[in-house]
């Protein structure tokens, strides 16, 4: 179908697009600044020069220290890393961790695998604004539990939970808490010290900057195994040439980002609930999944009835809009709108999630198209869905 629109990009969850300022310095980096940071010359000392700048604005932006600041190639390492570190290092204390039924794939995924290792997990609900209560994680501590691993901010609903309250709980049981907070990361204030986070991990493509590039926070003292060998860099947790122009960037990005942080989001969020308002409005048997106020600044997550939001998804490419029908990384493995289940909403209900996640460079005027086009596209899918006949002779739909 020929595209009516410009192209409107509603999918910065999954991933955002390199800012002209961001990819100078990455551009810049790779060709003037191309040194490997273990080499004692002249491009060498630039290089390394570069990389711990770069770890001083991270360090910065969680209020942490320079030498807390791991660079990893993304928030999928930086979560692994953080599992697999922590059991390896902390498992003659025990072998229990806690964790939520609505994390992301690359902590659930790791967690399995220690599952079948003999280590116990124990996976704690949410309510229906998916989020988690904290008396639920300190009543599942044990004397054998070394990690808590709780998402700042959920990937699909936009859901903030309350990882102040957690950390305090896992702090003051001596326990590990680790944070993935790859969603919240420029999105939310973020201060390491009041969340009580001894592991945080950070994504650089959620925050404009290039894919491929990320950061973990690990507060001294914190025993981490390992888990890439090699020549020994960042303080020989991580071995590996660093990545130096990706990490410039995602620096850069913190810096663009934090200049004009609560304006941002503030305008964000009003943009946010502008376009939930109208769509709950305009178009029927809607659901807004998550808590209507602990959300990210530019989330909004709908469940239509009766229709399958992957369908959604493909009629508004169509027409050069982009959402997402949940997760970028399970999009491939099915449907991704697997919190709701957990939520109280039924599964067949939950085929009809969708989430429009906005990002800076978004305008009233593209939420407006996509209002304009939104709901023909959901009642024309209503449509085409098989019905049946009750006995009263009223029709309703499959699901």
């Amino acid at each position: 179908m020929q595209k009516l629109f410009k192209n409107i990009y509603f999918d910065h969850s999954a991933t955002t697009p390199v800012t002209p300022e961001v990819a100078k310095r990455v551009y810049d980096t790779m060709t003037l600044s191309f040194g490997n940071a273990s080499e004692p010359h002249f491009l060498g000392i630039e290089a390394k020069n570069i990389l711990e700048n770069s770890r001083e604005i991270v360090a910065k932006a969680l209020n942490a220290s320079t030498d807390e600041i791991l660079f990893t190639s993304g928030g999928t390492e930086s979560n692994n890393f953080s599992i697999f570190g922590i059991a390896e290092a902390y498992h003659k204390k025990g072998r229990h961790i806690i964790t939520s039924q609505i994390e992301h794939p690359s902590v659930l995924m790791p967690l399995r695998i220690l599952e079948n290792e003999g280590y116990e997990i124990t996976y704690l609900p949410v309510d229906a604004n998916g989020c988690i209560d904290p008396d639920d994680v300190k009543n599942a501590i044990t004397d054998k539990t070394i990690l808590v691993s709780i998402m700042h901010a959920n990937n699909i609903m936009g859901a903030v939970q309350p990882v102040n309250e957690i950390g305090a709980i896992a702090k003051n049981r001596d326990i590990i808490f680790h944070c993935d907070a790859v969603q919240s990361y420029m999105n939310l204030k973020i201060n390491v010290d009041e969340i009580n986070s001894d592991l945080l991990s950070v994504s650089g493509h959620k925050v404009y900057a290039p894919k491929g590039v990320g950061a973990l926070f690990v507060r001294r003292g914190v025993k981490l195994m390992p888990q890439i060998y090699g020549g020994g860099q960042e303080r020989g947790r991580r071995s590996g040439t660093e990545n130096i122009s990706g990490i410039a960037g995602l620096a850069a990005a913190t810096e663009i980002l934090l200049s004009d942080f609560a304006e941002r989001n503030e305008r964000l969020s009003k943009l946010r609930d502008y376009l939930k308002n109208a769509v709950v409005e305009k178009i029927s048997d809607t659901i807004y999944n998550g808590h209507p106020v602990k959300r990210l600044p530019g989330n909004c997550s709908f469940t239509f009835k009766h229709v399958e939001g992957s369908d959604i998804v493909d009629r508004l490419s169509e027409y050069g809009i982009a959402i997402s029908a949940g997760s970028a990384c399970k999009s491939s493995q099915g449907h991704a709108a697997d919190n709701l289940p957990v939520m109280s909403i039924c599964p067949e209900v939950a085929r009809g999630a969708i989430r429009i996640s906005l990002g800076f460079e978004n305008t009233k005027d593209e939420i407006d198209t996509l209002l304009g086009i939104l709901p023909e596209v959901v009642s024309g899918l209503r449509n085409h869905y098989p019905l049946y006949k009750d006995k009263s002779g009223d029709k309703y739909f499959i699901f």
